[in-house]
């Protein structure tokens, strides 16, 4: 794992040793290899400049503060996102507040108040369609006519392709929904992974012999609901896990309830309490209710085998 990095707040001063960084501003929720490519750019551009490299993420997303009614679709928690930018390279993470105040603000106050004054930035690098301020009134050609006068440079960087066309997190979403975990993983370079605190069950899994940890879905985005061959870690813990997850409603047992429930192979620790994450490898089949309580068991003895067949791959 990478070292820590800082995360700064946009409410919060800025520590005089970050000042005078080069930017890399956008969400980067997934951090993609879009997003890869602006951010590296940011860092390529700070060390050659000899200058801190910041990575910006928004949090709430704009999309949740202006629809917060829209279902979940977040492809990373903040964690998450700081562990990659600082695997990255990157310096410090900043997390901008998006509340009505940021909202409200225009583009010239988003460079002058808020890059330049509270800041100090002294570049900025975004990709070509980011647009920022009050009714999306700010993007790059305003963010290089705006900053030139105050010194900070503004740079652009070009969407990624791959043989179907930009890489997006919109992408990433549509195929994560299909149940296809491994064009989200060609697409962010590593797989999808939800992190989250093990939380008490009903313990019916202990009961049948596949004890899982139960693990709420929370704000992140919701893939195919069914059962995945994944791999699981305890955060600050090097080991990796095998296992079979559903995630879903739990057709089987009632009251339905959303949650993600790994059960890893060959362990018996206490993960209570502990925050994990899972990572999707591949998709195994759909949620299903079956006649009787040994059909699942049985279905399940299945899953796991063709579980530890695909997951072998990725030990070799």
């Amino acid at each position: 794992m990478s070292q820590p990095i800082a995360r700064l707040h946009s409410r919060s001063p800025v520590p005089e040793h970050l000042r005078g960084g080069i930017l890399a501003l956008g969400n980067f929720d997934g951090f993609h290899r879009g997003h890869q490519t602006v951010v590296g750019e940011a860092i390529r551009m700070a060390r050659a400049e000899g200058r801190p490299a910041i990575v910006a993420t928004f949090d709430p997303h704009p999309v949740r503060y202006f629809n917060p009614q829209t279902e979940p679709f977040r492809l990373t928690t903040l964690d998450q996102r700081q562990e990659l930018f600082a695997a990255a390279g990157a310096d410090a993470m900043l997390v901008i507040q998006f509340d009505a105040d940021v909202a409200g603000m225009s583009a010239q106050a988003w460079v002058e108040d808020g890059l330049h004054d509270h800041l100090g930035i002294a570049g900025v690098v975004t990709g070509e369609d980011f647009t920022f301020g009050k009714g999306r009134g700010g993007n790059p050609a305003v963010l290089r006519e705006l900053g030139a006068p105050l010194g900070i440079t503004a740079s652009t960087v070009g969407p990624v392709h791959d043989g179907d066309g930009v890489v997006s997190s919109s992408r990433i979403r549509e195929a994560l929904k299909a149940g296809d975990p491994e064009s989200a993983t060609r697409l962010m370079t590593r797989p999808f992974a939800i992190r989250g605190i093990v939380q008490h069950g009903d313990k019916v899994g202990r009961t049948i012999g596949f004890p899982t940890a139960n693990i709420p879905l929370d704000c992140c985005l919701r893939p195919r609901f069914g059962v995945y061959a994944v791999m699981g870690r305890v955060i600050g813990d090097d080991m990796v896990l095998h296992g079979a997850a559903n995630v879903g409603i739990r057709p089987q047992f009632d009251p339905p309830k959303e949650l993600l429930e790994p059960y890893f192979f060959d362990f018996s620790g206490d993960l209570y309490g502990k925050e994990i994450e899972v990572a999707f490898h591949h998709f195994l089949r759909p949620e299903a209710k079956f006649a009787t309580l040994d059909d699942l068991v049985a279905q399940m003895h299945k899953d796991c085998d063709t579980a530890r067949k695909l997951l072998s791959a990725h030990a070799q």
